[in-house]
C-alpha cells in the first residue's frame, strides 16, 4: 500500500506537469513565472493554488510545511490587481511569489512562529523579521511556515533530521522525521530542512533558510537544491529566533542560482533592529546589486580551493567519479584548481565540542533567546528556562527520552559571556584566522571547494559566505553537493562561480519519492 501511494504521488507530479500547456508549474523559475505573469498564462492566484495542491498530496510523506498562510488566496490576489494596475511599469523580482518561510523566521500575521515548538505555538511578534518586511515590499505572497529540526537542532546532541514536536508524523525508521524526496529513507538534514525539501519538491517557488553552522548549506545539499548562507549581518537577524549574533544568517534555498540571487538580492541591507551587523556588512552589498554577476563565464580565471582528504571517497564510487569530473569542468571552463590545500587545524574546526564553538553558542543562546522572548507581545514561555520547563511537562509529545534537552540544560547552566566564553571566542577567531583566512590569502583564492556541507563550520565560524549547489546522485539515487565559500562580501564570485558551473553541469532533477 506504501509503495503504491508513493507511486501515485510520482504520477500526480508527472501529470500536473504535463497537463499544463500554458505554463509550466513544475520547476517554474523566477524568469519564466514572471514571463508568465506578463503573457497572461498564470497568475499569483494560480501560483498559490498550484502550490497549495503540491503541499496537500506531498505533505503527508514529506512533512515539509508546517503551516500553511489562510491569507495567501488573499496576497495573491492583492497582488494581480497589482499587476493589472500597474500597466508597463515593471515590478520587483518577487512581486506576486509565493515564499515559504522558516518556522524559526516571524511573521506579523495569522501564522505561528514557533522554531518547531509547541512551547512557542500561540505566541505574538510584536512585527515581521527583518527580512519578511523586505519580502513583502518586494510583493511577495507568504505562502506558509516551513518544517524545521526543533530549535534549530539546538535542544539536543541527537541528530534530529528535521524533525519538530509541529512538524507531524514522519517516514525515517520510527521516529517523526522529515523525508528526503528523492529517496524517503535518505537523510534530508537540518535544520533547514523543510525550506530545502519544499523547494526540491515544487512546494514553493522560493524558501527562505537559516544557518548558524550548516543548516542552510547541509540540507540544501542533500536534497538537491541552491542555498546561499550569505555574510553574517548581509540579512538582518532581527525576528528570526536565534542562536547566536555571530553566527546567524539569513538566506534563501532554491532550484536555481539565479533564483537564489534575485530573493538575496530582496532580502540584504540594513536594519535598524539589527543595527551592527546590518550596518558593518553593508559594505560589501554591490552597487547594482547581485544579479549582475550571473556569468555564464563566471568560472574563468578564477582560483578555487580544494582542501587535503575531503574529495577522498572509495574509487569507482559516484561521489569520487562526479566529484572528479566537475574540478575538470571547473577546468574546462577556465578555473584555476588549487588541490590538496592544508588548513591548519581543520580537524578542530570541525569538531564543535574541541574548538569551542559549543561554549560560545551555548552562553549566547540563552542570552539571545531570552532576549527573543521578553520582546514578544505574547508567550506562553518567557524564558529558556520556562521552555526547559515545558518540554518536561509535555515529555512524549516533545520526545524527551528519544532526543533529551541537554544542550538547553548546558545553556540554562551558563551565566553570560564569561572568562571561559571569551577565551573560547577568541580560539575560535584564532582558528579562523590562521585557519581559512591565511590559506585563501596565501593562495589568493576566490573560493573553497567541498562536498556537501564539510566544510560549513570553518566558514560558520568566521561569518563567512558559502553557497551549496547540486552536484550529483549516489548509488541508491541519493542526492548530494558542493559547497564553495569564501571570505567576507565574496558574494558576488562565489556567486559568479556557483551559476557557471550549475549551467556546465546541469545536474538537478526532479525527485522522485523514492523508498
Amino acid at each position: 500500500m506504501a509503495q503504491l501511494r508513493l507511486l501515485l504521488f510520482a504520477a500526480v507530479l508527472a501529470f500536473t506537469a504535463s497537463s499544463c500547456h500554458s505554463f509550466e508549474f513544475q520547476e517554474a523559475t523566477l524568469d519564466a513565472i514572471h514571463l508568465g505573469f506578463k503573457n497572461g498564462s498564470v497568475t499569483s492566484t494560480a501560483l498559490v493554488r498550484f502550490y497549495l495542491g503540491q503541499i496537500r498530496r506531498l505533505n503527508p510523506v514529506v512533512h515539509a510545511v508546517i503551516e500553511v498562510n489562510p491569507d495567501a488566496l488573499k496576497q495573491a490576489a492583492k497582488a494581480d490587481g497589482e499587476r493589472r494596475a500597474s500597466g508597463c511599469r515593471p515590478l520587483s523580482a518577487l512581486h506576486g511569489v509565493p515564499v515559504l518561510l522558516k518556522d524559526n523566521i516571524a511573521t506579523r500575521d495569522r501564522l505561528n512562529t514557533t522554531a518547531g515548538s509547541l512551547a512557542l505555538l500561540g505566541s505574538v511578534v510584536k512585527r515581521d523579521a527583518g527580512v519578511v518586511a523586505r519580502l513583502r515590499r518586494a510583493g511577495a505572497v507568504v505562502l506558509g511556515k516551513a518544517n524545521m529540526d526543533e530549535w534549530a537542532n539546538f535542544r539536543s546532541a541527537v541528530r534530529t533530521d528535521g524533525w519538530s514536536a509541529r512538524g507531524g508524523q514522519g517516514r525515517v525508521s520510527d521516529l517523526p522525521t522529515l523525508g528526503n524526496p528523492y529517496v524517503l529513507s535518505a537523510p534530508p538534514c537540518g535544520s533547514s530542512t523543510g525550506p530545502a525539501i519544499a523547494a526540491a519538491a515544487n512546494m514553493a517557488a522560493v524558501t527562505l533558510g537559516t544557518e548558524t553552522d550548516g543548516s542552510i548549506l547541509c540540507p540544501s545539499s542533500l536534497n538537491s537544491v541552491v542555498g546561499i548562507k550569505p555574510t553574517v549581518g548581509l540579512t538582518s537577524r532581527a525576528g528570526v529566533i536565534p542562536i547566536s549574533p555571530r553566527q546567524d544568517t539569513v538566506g534563501p534555498i532554491c532550484r536555481t542560482v539565479a533564483d537564489a540571487v534575485h530573493v538575496l538580492d530582496a532580502i540584504v541591507g540594513y536594519d535598524e533592529l539589527d543595527a551592527a551587523a546590518t550596518q558593518a556588512a553593508s559594505k560589501y552589498i554591490p552597487e547594482g546589486g547581485y544579479l549582475q554577476f550571473l556569468k555564464i563565464d563566471g568560472l574563468k580565471g578564477k582560483r578555487i580551493g580544494v582542501p587535503n582528504g575531503l574529495f577522498d571517497f572509495e574509487d569507482g564510487t559516484a561521489r569520487q567519479m562526479v566529484y572528479r569530473q566537475h574540478l575538470n569542468t571547473m577546468r574546462k571552463h577556465g578555473a584555476v584548481v588549487i588541490e590538496n590545500l592544508e588548513i591548519e587545524n581543520l580537524v578542530v574546526i570541525q569538531n564543535a565540542t574541541i574548538s569551542g564553538e559549543v561554549v560560545a553558542l551555548a552562553a549566547e543562546f540563552k542570552l539571545s533567546l531570552n532576549a527573543y522572548l521578553s520582546d514578544l507581545s505574547y508567550s506562553p514561555v518567557r524564558s529558556l528556562a520556562e521552555v526547559i520547563a515545558f518540554n518536561n511537562a509535555h515529555p512524549n509529545k516533545e520526545m524527551l527520552k528519544q532526543f533529551g534537552q541537554l544542550i538547553f540544560l548546558v545553556s540554562e547552566n551558563t551565566t553570560g559571556i564569561g572568562s571561559m566564553e571569551k577565551a573560547a571566542i577568541q580560539q575560535l577567531n584564532d582558528l579562523t584566522t590562521n585557519g581559512v583566512e591565511k590559506v585563501m590569502k596565501e593562495h589568493r583564492l576566490d573560493a573553497i571547494a567541498a562536498p556537501d556541507s564539510s566544510t560549513a563550520s570553518m566558514f560558520a565560524l568566521g561569518g563567512f559566505p558559502a553557497i551549496a549547489v547540486p552536484a550529483g546522485y549516489d548509488e541508491q539515487d541519493a542526492p548530494f553537493g558542493l559547497s564553495l565559500g569564501g571570505l567576507k562580501g565574496y558574494e558576488p564570485r562565489l556567486i559568479e562561480i556557483a551559476y557557471a558551473f550549475e549551467q556546465a553541469s546541469k545536474v538537478r532533477k526532479l525527485p522522485m519519492f523514492r523508498q
